[in-house]
């Protein structure tokens, strides 16, 4: 069971989290159409009474931006200042998680993004490792990486991530941790909810934002963080069977953060990951606050 933060934003203001309810005929709930984030936010280890937030502003963008989506409009300075008012009415002491949602909040049927009402809410929940920092298994889903001509996958909206929901089900129901989907074409796209990164011969490759998959934060921070260190990043279509030969796999995600694969389907994988622990170090000091040279990075919010 969640214990989730004592207070939410929902409808406008901080209120007790029992408190912010939503009718059963909430037209989000029947037709998925929503639009959410991921957020962490950390008390800052040198300051107490701080919380520092890892690239707010670049979250804060992308919800707005799928609200758009959405055909509605949610200002970044909103989304802000409403994650700032929630931060200080709940005084979190521990590392958390954000979830900022908006939402068709009128009531009633049928499918449509017109003449209706939207709303902004927003929870949170203490939230530790979401997968283990030492490794985790991936099967490669029968479920295939839906097209950007059919959903709108520039945003997370919350109707697409019912392929997610039944490859990660169909990962861990077959004795796995996790699942990498497939695109139409055959290429590899992502995970379940993270974005795939491997190494071979000492470069960096990811499949670049043509092959379906969602534009991460952490992703899009992993490039530019490797090319300040000096490792050569390549955005392109990977074939499957690199994923078994490659020199290292990981995925990376808010939640997830960085996470290596130790093995796909039957093929167990190499333990020595030196760029992905180059990496996945340098982001921990980034996100505590302690490289000034990503300063920028983060957001404190006194509480």
């Amino acid at each position: 069971m969640h214990q989730f933060l004592p207070y939410a934003w929902f409808q406008g203001q901080c209120v007790p989290f029992e408190d912010a309810r939503i009718s059963i005929a909430t037209h989000a709930l029947h037709y998925g159409t929503g639009a959410f984030g991921g957020m962490r936010a950390i008390p800052d280890p040198t300051q107490a009474g701080t919380m520092l937030l890892f690239r707010a502003d670049r979250h804060a963008r992308r919800l707005s931006q799928s609200a758009r989506l959405l055909l509605t409009e949610l200002s970044e300075e909103t989304i802000l200042s409403a994650l700032t008012a929630m931060l200080q009415a709940n005084k979190p002491q521990q590392p958390i998680y954000l979830r900022p949602f908006v939402y068709t909040s009128d009531l009633g049927i049928a499918p449509r993004l017109h003449q209706i009402e939207t709303d902004f809410l927003i929870y949170g929940l203490p939230l530790g490792d979401y997968l283990s920092p030492e490794g985790v298994s991936c099967r490669i889903s029968s479920w295939t990486r839906q097209e950007d001509r059919s959903l709108p996958l520039r945003g997370k909206i919350s109707g697409a991530y019912i392929t997610s929901s039944l490859a990660k089900t169909e990962a861990v129901q077959s004795g796995f941790d996790d699942a990498l989907l497939l695109h139409s074409r055959g290429k590899v796209s992502e995970a379940s909810g993270m974005n795939l990164f491997l190494v071979r011969d000492g470069e960096l490759i990811t499949p670049g934002v043509e092959q379906d998959i969602l534009e991460g934060i952490t992703r899009a921070s992993v490039i530019e963080l490797a090319e300040t260190m000096g490792i050569r990043v390549i955005q392109r279509p990977v074939d499957k069977t690199e994923l078994f030969i490659a020199d290292e796999v990981f995925l990376t995600g808010t939640a997830a953060k960085i996470t290596p694969i130790r093995q796909i389907a039957s093929t167990t994988l190499g333990t020595d990951r030196p760029v992905m622990e180059s990496l996945r170090t340098r982001l921990v000091a980034i996100t505590e606050g302690r490289d000034p040279a990503f300063e920028h990075w983060v957001t404190r919010i006194s509480i």
